[in-house]
């Protein structure tokens, strides 16, 4: 490399392709803008893993033209891609390659969704639990004392 910024294209090429990827939407605790005000973390948590999301480039954005939204199958904007991958991913929508996206789930204060190109339905990974932990509830027992004698 000599040190010049990668273009979309050649991004995708040093990338191996990339053909499905798990991405972060982020801003999801942000109200929208529409009359209702609508709430896209509620929107996410009535959203079930595997259920489809749209993906919307929208290059008139004042804060970031390469700026990727991201809409619930309800049609209600969820959030945005990070501001690391929309640049390649907007710029793969635009070149028209076909996509397809499923939500996949929220973590803290981002979301994820699954994303796949050329075609086909994203494959969603298999879900990893958590190991319960043990629960701490600040009961602590006497020790075994004499016998009272009820």
């Amino acid at each position: 490399m000599n040190g010049r910024a990668l273009d979309v294209g050649q991004a995708h090429d040093q990338l191996g392709g990339m053909d499905e990827m798990t991405l972060a939407v982020v801003g999801i605790d942000f109200p929208n803008e529409d009359k209702a005000r609508s709430n896209r973390r509620f929107e996410l948590l009535a959203s079930a893993r595997g259920e489809p999301v749209s993906l919307r480039p929208e290059p008139r954005n004042r804060h970031d033209p390469n700026a990727v939204a991201v809409f619930s199958a309800r049609d209600v904007q969820v959030g945005y891609l990070s501001a690391e991958r929309a640049p390649l991913i907007g710029g793969r929508i635009r070149r028209g390659e076909e996509v397809q996206a499923v939500f996949q789930g929220i973590a803290g204060s981002v979301a994820y969704i699954r994303v796949r190109f050329g075609g086909g339905a994203p494959t969603l990974p298999p879900v990893v639990e958590d190991p319960p932990q043990p629960i701490e509830d600040d009961f602590y027992p006497d020790p075994d004392g004499p016998e009272w004698g009820a």
